[in-house]
């Protein structure tokens, strides 16, 4: 049974091997670079979802409601997906997440309270972010072996196009009007950059 990534039109074939989505790693160097890589996408994607329930709680019954739902509703899948994963794998999670889902969901409440304009910042923001880490583990897994890695890969490379979908959204309803753009923007990413750190490692 042959099926198709609904993103990138590439035929995946039906695994019938041990694994769904992670080869077993070859030795202990591998190990651990599997293990960042699952640990810190689990990571940012909880987060995410805490950042989005923190927007659904200021703004969830104004108008721009139901779009943060079917963004936040991606993310559900995400984190689903990679909690799977880390289960399969026997990866443990981040120990920081009783911190992101504090700071997620203050940052989203917190962006939302400057109106619409504020969220989508906070949006644009972070999913820019979360993009540009799956890019980076996208090169490093390429330029491992792209072959044993297929599976990751196109789960990676599907995720991050959603994330820059959400960019995209964030930029259509006016993310770069929200006063003090640039500079939102940046602290966000700076937090963002630093939590990908902590969470490869703790």
């Amino acid at each position: 049974m042959i099926r198709q990534c609904s993103k990138c039109r590439v035929p995946l074939q039906q695994s019938v091997r041990a694994y769904s989505v992670v080869p077993p790693p070859r030795d202990a160097e591998e190990k651990e670079m599997l293990h960042r890589i699952l640990r810190v996408d689990h990571a940012g994607e909880y987060g995410a979802n805490r950042i989005y329930a923190g927007q659904m709680a200021v703004l969830g019954r104004s108008r721009t409601g139901p779009m943060i739902q079917e963004m936040w509703d991606q993310e559900k899948k995400h984190l689903k997906k990679f909690s799977e994963i880390l289960a399969e794998n026997r990866v443990r999670p981040t120990a920081l997440l009783p911190l992101w889902n504090v700071a997620g969901f203050v940052l989203g409440a917190s962006t939302a309270l400057l109106g619409k304009e504020g969220a989508m910042a906070c949006t644009v923001a972070v999913e820019e972010s979360i993009a540009e880490h799956y890019n980076s583990q996208i090169r490093v897994l390429m330029e491992r072996d792209p072959e044993r890695f297929t599976e990751l890969l196109l789960l990676i490379k599907e995720f991050r196009d959603d994330e820059m979908e959400h960019h995209d959204t964030g930029l259509e309803h006016d993310a770069e009007s929200v006063p003090g753009y640039w500079l939102l923007k940046n602290a966000i990413q700076l937090g963002c950059k630093a939590a990908i750190y902590v969470s490869q490692r703790v």
